[in-house]
């Protein structure tokens, strides 16, 4: 019967094969070590000057080549305007490189020029090419002034004036009588105001309406084709009472007055 140290020198057998000859040595083979070698002085010398090159050859090629410069300028988005109208406000600098174009001066440039521009987005188009992306304010009421329009859009700019009212687009009246009221209010948020009931009118509704009439703050009114008017009232819960108006319209088809200024009691008069 084997005893321990046969079972422990058998078991070791088992594991490395044969067993070796008495008084023969083991060796190890060494293990294969990955070794990463550093550039010398050299190497790196010569990794910086390319690094240069490289980077001298790219800013050449962006300033002082001609491979990327504005050629060309080209407008979208107008409805009004004309592409050539933007890019003539946009004054870009023509054959100079493309890189160093200064976008936020044009835009600058462009809303002081062209106060009809709402926002515009000026983007480079490598290699040759600006882009003028225009987004154009719309009027939602107009001021009659000398014979001519201005248009204010939903923010309560003034931003155009036109010799032919747009289609659409209700005339709006200041007819303040309460002086006291004018200056608390100022005209500018008695303004803002008829904006925000133009605003509110519902889409059915909206093609009606001649004017807007502002006599205070809590007086806005609105006169309708075929004559009929409607009290508004302030500029406040608009949404509900452009609602109530709507059903209203449905309702009594034959009214004439229409007084929705607390829009939870209504009335309507006249046939």
């Amino acid at each position: 019967m084997a005893g321990p140290t046969t079972a422990r020198r058998g078991a070791t057998t088992s594991r490395s094969g044969p067993p070796a000859p008495p008084g023969a040595r083991r060796f190890r083979l060494p293990r294969p070590r990955l070794r990463l070698r550093r550039p010398g002085r050299r190497g790196v010398i010569i990794i910086a000057v390319l690094a240069a090159l490289l980077g001298g050859f790219g800013a050449w090629a962006l300033y002082g080549s001609d491979w990327l410069r504005l050629e060309s300028v080209r407008a979208a988005g107008t409805q009004v305007l004309t592409p050539r109208e933007v890019v003539a406000a946009a004054a870009a600098p023509l054959h100079t490189p493309l890189a160093s174009v200064d976008t936020d001066a044009i835009e600058h440039r462009l809303l002081a020029r062209l106060p009809r521009i709402k926002r515009v987005e000026v983007t480079r188009s490598w290699p040759h090419t600006l882009g003028l992306e225009v987004t154009e304010r719309t009027p939602e009421l107009l001021l009659q002034t000398n014979g001519k329009f201005e248009e204010v859009d939903g923010e309560g700019v003034r931003f155009a004036t036109v010799a032919r009212a747009p289609k659409g687009v209700p005339l709006l009246t200041l007819t303040v009588s309460d002086p006291a009221g004018s200056r608390r209010f100022g005209t500018g948020r008695l303004l803002r105001a008829a904006v925000a009931v133009a605003r509110d009118l519902p889409p059915a509704v909206r093609p009606d309406v001649r004017s807007v009439r502002v006599r205070s703050y809590d007086a806005i009114s609105l006169e309708l084709a075929g004559g009929r008017t409607v009290l508004w009232g302030s500029s406040e819960q608009g949404a509900e009472k452009a609602k109530v108006l709507a059903a209203l319209l449905k309702a009594a088809r034959d009214a004439r007055h229409f007084d929705i200024s607390v829009p939870s009691a209504p009335a309507v008069s006249g046939s």
